[in-house]
């Protein structure tokens, strides 16, 4: 357990942070770069995870910790040459499954349509290979025999940092557009909902059923009020 001040732990995150090549690869165990820097930072994960990084990563780490240096963890994978992700178009069916995992929004297209990889902003993360569901991804050795830091540089990791971030905003800015609309589409429905409903020319039960249904459209509405920021 860490002894470190909050200010250390974040001044000590943001180096590490520095270190990292950023590609979100999540073979660290961690859902991104910031998350693995952040556990390395309060000692709860240990400098040897990142394979993108190499033993060259692992040194630099060890470096700002001034831990011993130690050799990487094949439990998180094997360090290799970069690559990029090359979809073969012809057979590329649309379905947008890789687009969603992309955390750097590399990959272009829209449903049942065509999609391809912007090759500078791919991080070779390999996150979109899994989820195709007709494999029509392929990875494309781009370094040759180089590895670890020796495949990518500094440039690099700050443009797929700032790339990852847009997209975190990008998907933010959806999630509240989404809600946004599902809470005007609740409150159009309770506005007409005696024209909406439908029941037998039966005064009691034509009462129950607008009752439950203005009930459950209040609730989501109730939901959606409490979700959003004050």
């Amino acid at each position: 357990m860490s002894t470190k001040t909050a200010p250390e732990i974040q001044a000590l995150f943001l180096r590490l942070s520095d270190a990292l090549p950023q590609t979100q690869c999540t073979r660290c165990g961690y859902p991104d770069c910031a998350a693995y820097a952040l556990a390395m930072a309060q000692g709860q994960a240990a400098i040897n995870q990142c394979p993108p990084g190499g033993q060259a990563g692992v040194k630099r780490l060890a470096a700002i910790t001034g831990q011993a240096e130690l050799p990487l963890n094949p439990e998180h994978g094997t360090e290799g040459p970069r690559h990029v992700a090359i979809i073969d178009e012809a057979w590329c069916i649309g379905c947008t499954l890789c687009i969603k995992v992309c955390p750097t929004d590399a990959i272009v297209g829209a449903n049942k349509r065509m999609h391809t990889v912007i090759e500078p902003w791919c991080t070779g993360c390999e996150l979109c290979i899994p989820v195709c569901p007709v494999d029509c991804i392929a990875l494309e050795n781009v370094t040759g025999s180089y590895t670890g830091w020796s495949a990518w540089s500094p440039q690099q990791a700050s443009m797929s940092l700032h790339r990852y971030e847009q997209h975190k905003l990008r998907l933010e800015r959806e999630a509240v557009e989404h809600e946004a609309a599902q809470t005007r589409k609740a409150q159009d429905k309770l506005e007409h909902l005696q024209e909406l409903t439908q029941v037998p020319d039966q005064p009691d039960a034509a009462r129950d059923e607008l009752a439950r249904k203005r009930a459950v459209i209040e609730a989501v509405l109730a939901k959606a009020r409490s979700r959003s920021p004050s």
